[in-house]
């Protein structure tokens, strides 16, 4: 065996690591009739991201879920890649052109997309490399985009599919409009935040006695100049008498009717609405029952229009100031009160978003939903945490259309044509009429463009400029993935054998039917581990696709990890100047560190910091000067017993022991060895990844370094003490590798090089007849024993070289067999000179004593230390520590940082003081031992 360098060197080791797994095609998959399918669909990340946190977090949890399966026997497929991102990747490209002085209305549609091609060619796979290099088992050969050829043929299947079904329709409703984006949003993507904004109480004159009036209420007074009404609670007592009266619209000089309408809270404001059907869902739904009329004041880049009078031209936020001035001159504006509400705002730019009358188009979402409801229902799909259940329920129970139509140019555009001709004069064949409802304004839906109208014959026919919103691509992303739905039209843009048409017909044949055989194999897939923000974006949308389109769910789980904090409890982000860049952290501690760190401080949410992740370094140092020993003193004699002959992952310790030959320590890491590895299958069955990570952190850490390591190292030249620390270390090796894959792979190829990479072994197997309960309750005993003396040791600083007595009091006589078969142990690991067992005895004077179970044991401290100057030093650490107590609870007893500090500071806070007030009771008791 090659003896480990001193030092473990990720960045020497892992770009190394990295590129021999993929030289060995070990990401590679196929259907395998011999083996279970297990599959993961990666979340595409935008080709224009970059590795944040959050990535790491959840490509992390991937990846050990996918190495773990693989080595479980699985054909564990990882399907990688990107999606398009419409509007983040137009904005990249814009602002681009605008360093050039340039828009992309200067280039043309035809010039700018090509410009985003290539903007794509060169920077789409950053995050891809960034993805290798967190170590990502991705099967890289089947990278796909979210605009290849055969994805664009999927997404218009599904487009023409629905628009015939009648689940999609074009009509002119209230959207949110982004005034920088210029485009529709979903409501999924015009996010609300908090504002303090104010609301402006407004006197809206009577036409016949304008010395009276009626306020009404509003936070945005510069939608006033589109009112067409004012509007009151037919319950409201207080204006029964007005409804039906004419007002006269303040500034444009327009009259509306005071109507009454159920919807209007009458303990808003004054409990008199204005009423904005063009600019407001509310009042549009107003105005259809009323039938008023819809006034548009605004331009798509949210500056008013000719209907806004004298202040056509001026920006929203400017006209209302604007607004608000000439109102105040005209004493219309009675008082402004402040006022804090939810706003909208881009997802993408983060602009106030405008609810905007617009032609648009729509899927009905409610006959989806039913059925993506019902799966969840009956727990064909599950959600991890289970509390995201009802968060989905909800809000597919209240599930509104989906606007899908974007006024941008990089994306998939619709596959609709107009007839001109039919569009100007709307003269459509009256048979034609009389058969298809659909056939409205020359509308054609086709997956193709049509030679001629097939309404009037025309040839006079024009695409459909929009685009559609991402995620209308993304919902079929489990199975569109794989080719679905396997056209066979050959197109330009495919690569051409140089023979005739037929041998490339024949080639796209082979490749149709490799793909339906994946699709076969591989879907369902098996499990989605996503972010909660995007439930709603793409998890509830790939449900109901799935179900639509394939008739079977896209997968069986759902596991929705939390949110990357900072040490305050904020979100990281690159706009507050929180976050943490991984690949800093993979270049500082390496990529393991990084992962193991960020995994072990998960739960519901993680909270990090820089310094967090040394615990990931640590604990990688500690395996390789693990490995480094037991390798070390294998060497030269550490020829493999027989059994081990086999390949190493199939070898069996019961072949070469039997437990009750061996001693208790032995047989207890034995037994701890097995119990930790079925823990962390349960724990990882049930997606409980920081609960799989400290399983193997302390068992490798405390149980076989710090106990078993330092019990046996004086006996490492026993050939069986090496076999068993030779197992127990690549068990642990494999056991550790789904979780820090590059030093387990580095270690692995020096501990069984024979055998291949560690990916290819299977998981350690749980051989439970080496499980022993009771030897790990004696065991235990003894670890408390020696780490309740080496506490007294530590508290009365007694110097480390200093051998101390031990009297033991037990009466017990199975813990007195026990303590004197071990007491060569004991001894050894807590520098003991005389170690006396009695039944009976007085505690002696000036000696440290403690309670291990049903041990009592004393330590006379005579001759060891200074006794007058230890208590003086402890009584200093009682009073500084009191004092600390102290000035914490008037921390948490002060209202005001109760109120203002985060909860996750709160909740540390209260901790501190907690652990403070334990230590000064162990002080004080340590203090009462000498009285």
């Amino acid at each position: 065996m090659t003896e480990l360098a001193t030092r473990y060197n990720p960045k020497e080791a892992e770009d190394k690591i990295y590129d021999f797994w993929q030289k060995n095609y070990l990401f590679s998959t196929k259907a395998n009739s011999k083996k279970k399918p297990f599959c993961i669909v990666i979340p595409p990340p935008n080709v224009t991201g970059i590795l944040h946190m959050g990535h790491a977090l959840n490509n992390t949890l991937q990846d050990i879920i996918i190495r773990y399966k693989k080595m479980q026997g699985f054909e564990s497929l990882w399907m990688p890649g990107t999606d398009y991102a419409g509007i983040a990747t137009q904005n990249v490209v814009e602002r681009e052109l605008a360093q050039e002085g340039k828009t992309r209305e200067d280039l043309g549609r035809e010039e700018f997309i090509k410009r985003l091609w290539q903007w794509k060619d060169k920077y789409g796979d950053t995050i891809i490399h960034q993805l290798k290099k967190l170590g990502c088992a991705c099967d890289w050969s089947r990278l796909r985009f979210t605009m290849d050829d055969d994805y664009s043929n999927a997404v218009k299947e599904v487009f023409v599919h629905l628009y015939k079904k009648g689940l999609i329709y074009r009509g002119k409703y209230i959207i949110n409009w982004c005034p920088r984006c210029q485009t529709a949003l979903s409501d999924e993507e015009a996010q609300h935040k908090d504002l303090k904004g104010k609301l402006y109480y407004i006197k809206y004159p009577f036409k016949d006695e304008p010395s009276k009036f009626v306020v009404v209420a509003t936070t945005r007074p510069e939608t006033m100049l589109g009112d067409t009404a004012v509007a009151v609670s037919p319950k409201d007592k207080r204006y029964k008498n007005l409804i039906g009266k004419t007002l006269t619209l303040p500034l444009m000089e327009r009259p509306i009717k005071i109507i009454a309408d159920s919807t209007v809270d009458p303990k808003f404001g004054t409990g008199a609405v204005k009423v904005t059907p063009a600019h407001d869902p509310n009042d549009f739904e107003i105005g259809k029952r009323h039938k008023l009329e819809f006034v548009n004041i605004m331009q798509p880049d949210a500056k008013l229009n000719e209907n806004a009078g004298q202040f056509m031209g001026m920006d929203r936020f400017e006209a209302r100031e604007a607004i608000l001035e000439e109102l105040e001159e005209r004493n219309l504006l009675e008082k402004t009160t402040d006022h804090d509400h939810a706003v909208g705002h881009c997802y993408r730019c983060h602009t106030i978003v405008e609810p905007y009358l617009s032609k648009q188009w729509f899927v009905k979402m409610k006959p989806l939903a039913k059925p993506a409801i019902e799966v969840v229902k009956k727990g064909e799909i599950k959600f991890t945490p289970s509390r995201w259940t009802k968060v989905y329920l909800n809000w597919m129970d209240n599930i509104q259309d989906w606007c899908i139509s974007r006024q941008i140019w990089w994306g998939h555009r619709l596959p609709v044509y107009y007839c001109q001709k039919c569009s100007e004069t709307g003269s459509l064949n009256s048979k034609f009429k009389s058969q298809n409802a659909k056939a409205q304004d020359g509308i054609i839906v086709s997956k193709t463009k049509p030679e001629k109208c097939p309404y009037c014959g025309s040839t006079d026919l024009v695409q459909d400029e929009d685009v559609l919103d991402t995620w209308f691509s993304s919902w079929l992303w489990p199975f569109a993935i794989f080719g679905w739905p396997f056209s066979t039209q050959i197109n330009a843009n495919q690569t051409q054998i140089n023979a005739d048409k037929s041998a490339t017909i024949s080639v796209q044949s082979a490749k149709i039917c490799v793909q339906k055989e994946d699709l076969n194999y591989f879907y369902p897939t098996s499990v989605l581990i996503t972010a909660p923000e995007i439930i709603f974006f793409w998890v509830a949308r790939m449900i109901m696709a799935g179900l639509e389109f394939m008739k079977e769910i896209p997968f069986s789980d759902v596991y929705i990890h939390g949110t990357v904090r900072d040490a305050k409890g904020l979100k990281m982000s690159k706009s507050l100047g929180n976050a943490i860049d991984p690949l800093n952290i993979i270049e500082e501690f390496g990529t393991d560190a990084l992962r193991f760190s960020l995994i072990i401080n998960s739960g519901q949410d993680l909270f990090l910091s820089k310094e967090k992740f040394e615990v990931g370094r640590n604990f990688a140092n500690k395996i390789w000067n693990a490995s480094r020993f037991v390798l070390m003193n294998l060497q030269p004699k550490a020829d493999p017993p027989t059994a081990e002959k086999k390949k190493v992952s199939e070898f069996d310790l019961c072949q070469i022991y039997q437990k009750e030959k061996l001693d208790l320590p032995s047989r207890w890491i034995l037994s701890r060895l097995y119990t930790t590895i079925d823990k962390i299958n349960k724990a990882i069955d049930k997606y409980s990844f920081n609960e799989a990570e400290n399983l193997v952190y302390e068992f490798f850490w405390h149980e076989f370094c710090d106990w078993y390591l330092e019990i046996v190292k004086d006996k490492i030249s026993d050939k069986n003490i090496q076999i068993l620390i030779y197992k127990v270390l690549e068990k642990s090796i494999r056991m550790l590798h789904p979780f820090m894959p590059f030093i387990t792979e580095e270690i692995w190829q020096k501990l069984a090089p024979e055998t291949g990479s560690i990916m290819n072994q299977s998981l350690p197997h749980v051989q439970k007849q080496m499980i022993d309960k009771k030897t790990e309750l004696q065991m235990q005993v003894i670890i408390d024993l020696v780490s309740s003396l080496r506490n007294i040791r530590a508290e009365w600083n007694i110097p480390p070289l200093e051998k101390i007595d031990v009297i033991l009091k037990v009466t017990d006589h199975q813990a007195i067999k026990l303590l004197d078969e071990n007491q060569a142990i004991i001894k050894n690991l807590s520098r003991i000179n005389n170690f006396n067992i009695v039944e009976e005895i007085a505690r002696p004077k000036d000696s440290a004593s403690a309670v291990v179970g049903r041990v009592s044991f004393f330590v006379p401290l005579t001759g060891l230390i200074d006794i007058p100057k230890e208590k003086s030093r402890i009584e200093s650490q009682i009073s500084q520590n009191e004092n600390i107590l102290k000035s914490l609870n008037a921390r948490l007893k002060n209202k005001q940082f109760l109120s203002r500090a985060p909860k996750e500071v709160v909740a540390s806070e209260k901790q501190k003081s907690l652990e403070i007030a334990d230590k000064i009771e162990k002080l004080k008791k340590v203090i009462k031992e000498l009285k």
